[in-house]
């Protein structure tokens, strides 16, 4: 299997690794050291040999870092992670609410005569530094590069990732590598910049159209490159990964060692092109007077997905689709008690195994019932697995990787009879999930300006949920993937082939959670009766055909025109996947998508 289900950190490994660390702290005269999940390419995810906060807190969700103290240890986390961290971190950390709680105001609180505390410049990014420096100014705390203390002490660390990369052909890519080099080298002519220097692998893939596996369910190589205003590039990575890479990338790519790549950039001429939030410190030290900072130059035309990249995520969508109601169908059969959530896990990973362009999950598989259900990034284990069991509901949230598309989905799924209390909500979630997929806004309008649409039947009722009700998603690439999101924070403009997830949800710790999860792209809408024909209007086309849970909706609750939506949208799942589906799956999804 792809996914794995061992226990991978367990709460008493903590304290006796913290203990070494402070050890360290003490030798090097320092009063704290942070340690954080990126790794220097400031990705999502992190390869084992990265994997420093879990292996010294035992926590292992996507985002959040560790201060360690001489005598207090906080753990940051946002509101996807507070159930998560409770239960694997020891008594020894103190989580810490964040980004609400910011590090320079939890320093101050807990060095109050001021301190040294020491980082790691490759793992922190220009942009951070930055912050830290003006929250800091007077409070007698500085902030010291250090070499990484973690390492120090991890004396089994694994190695770093050296896989093999691979071409994406052209007929998936829709853009040669040279012709996206060249475009991208005008918008640095345009801004006056010789060079940019570009850290983030999803970026280096999409500009070079290839693909790696040095970070599971991510199709991504570690290395740098750095694009110059001529069209060139320069590629740091270890040459016995592009073995098979031999005629895809042209002479205009020059492959050098990566323990070259400091002593490059700090010889190239200026201005050179850093992104301050991606960027590691390290690059702007090296970099001196010659940096300058802006976007980096892939992430908005990675993000417009072209008509290629849009098509063969579609038909990625269709496929996993029918990967999803056979599981659904099966699940139904199955009596109530008799499965866990692991089982459910398998059975989905061997029905998407079926489809030859998938090479990867795109994530570890979500399936939580009943109080699981609540932890928002619940990863099951051998130890944490549990039955469903009668008026449980089942979050499931899973994707593939296919060759021509990146897909993630969530359903919520009755087991047996389900109660009042979870189907209000669950009708809730629903009624924002629709009311984003049906909506259309003026050009322009970023994230931040239209998420609270999705929000808004959960807050009438007086909840809400503790994640962004979107992310961007990449063609086969990261399944979390910026500058795009649907979130209060998001300032990039919505642009047409964008993708991006709707996934309103509502969790009650200990008791349920509910998650309705579809992958949508931003196209431009047609001006309706009556409209302004002069205002340019966006709106969004479904990727995801997948039936929602008839049996957990109040359908009294909904309006005329969301039971139409409803309507419309499981006419559409049943038009286009039932022939790609078993007859027993045929005569399920029939009665999963009939009318209400």
């Amino acid at each position: 299997m792809f996914q794995s289900f061992e226990v991978t950190s367990r709460p008493e490994q903590g304290p006796p690794r913290l203990a070494l660390l402070r050890a360290q702290m003490r030798e090097r005269g320092l009063d704290g050291f942070l340690v954080p999940r990126a790794d220097a390419h400031q990705g999502e995810y992190v390869a084992d040999h990265d994997a420093r906060l879990a292996w010294l807190t035992g926590f292992t969700g996507s985002a959040g870092f560790c201060a360690a103290l001489r005598d207090v240890a906080g753990v940051f986390v946002d509101g996807r992670y507070r159930t998560q961290v409770k239960a694997q971190v020891a008594p020894d950390y103190t989580p810490v609410p964040w980004p609400e709680t910011s590090l320079p105001e939890w320093l101050i609180r807990h060095l109050p005569g001021g301190g040294r505390v020491g980082f790691d410049p490759w793992l922190h990014t220009v942009a951070e530094v930055e912050r830290w420096g003006l929250a800091l100014a007077g409070s007698g705390i500085q902030m010291e590069q250090s070499n990484n203390l973690v390492d120090r002490i991890w004396a089994d660390q694994p190695p770093p990732p050296m896989r093999p990369v691979k071409a994406h052909p052209i007929e998936f890519a829709g853009e040669t590598a040279s012709s996206k080099c060249q475009r991208l080298a005008g918008d640095l002519r345009a801004a006056g910049h010789r060079a940019a220097v570009i850290t983030l692998p999803d970026s280096i893939m999409w500009l070079l159209n290839i693909r790696g596996s040095d970070i599971a369910r991510n199709p991504v190589a570690h290395g740098f490159a750095v694009l110059h205003d001529d069209g060139r590039v320069d590629l740091f990575m270890e040459g016995s990964k592009l073995t098979s890479l031999r005629g895809h990338l042209d002479e205009s790519v020059t492959i050098r060692p990566p323990e070259t790549f400091l002593e490059t950039i700090a010889a190239l001429p200026g201005p050179v092109r850093i992104e301050k939030s991606s960027a590691p410190q390290k690059l702007a030290d090296v970099l001196g007077m010659a940096a300058v900072f802006g976007d980096d130059p892939c992430a908005l035309p990675k993000a417009r997905k072209n008509r290629a990249e849009i098509d063969g995520s579609a038909a990625a969508h269709l496929r996993d689709g029918a990967a999803m109601v056979e599981l659904l169908a099966w699940l139904d059969a199955q009596p109530v008690g008799g499965l866990s959530e692991i089982a459910v896990v398998k059975q989905l990973e061997e029905i998407r195994r079926r489809d030859n362009a998938l090479q990867d999950i795109s994530f570890d598989t979500i399936s939580g019932t009943g109080p699981n259900g609540a932890i928002m990034h619940y990863r099951v284990s051998e130890e944490t697995d549990s039955v469903l069991q009668e008026g449980h509901l089942l979050v499931l949230d899973s994707g593939g990787q296919y060759l021509d598309g990146t897909t993630d989905i969530t359903r919520t799924i009755a087991i047996g009879a389900p109660g009042q209390e979870e189907r209000a909500a669950f009708t809730r979630v629903l009624q924002g999930m629709i009311a984003m997929s049906r909506l259309r806004w003026p050009r322009g309008l970023a994230g931040r300006d239209i998420e609270a649409v999705g929000r808004m039947p959960l807050w009438l009722a007086g909840q809400d949920f503790n994640h962004g009700l979107g992310h961007g998603v990449g063609a086969y690439l990261s399944v979390h993937e910026g500058p795009q999101r649907l979130s209060r924070m998001s300032m990039v403009p919505l642009e047409s082939g964008m993708i991006l997830s709707n996934e309103p949800g509502y969790y009650r710790e200990g008791v349920f959670g509910i998650r309705i999860e579809n992958l949508l792209v931003v196209q431009d809408a047609t001006t309706p009766p009556g409209g302004d024909a002069e205002r340019e209007m966006l709106c969004w086309k479904t990727l995801t055909f997948v039936p929602i849970d008839r049996r957990l909706i109040v359908t009294d609750m909904l309006s005329r025109d969301e039971r139409r939506w409803l309507n419309a949208y499981h006419g559409e799942v049943r038009e286009k996947i039932a022939p790609r589906v078993g007859k027993s799956a045929q005569m399920w999804l029939d009665a999963a998508t009939a009318p209400i």
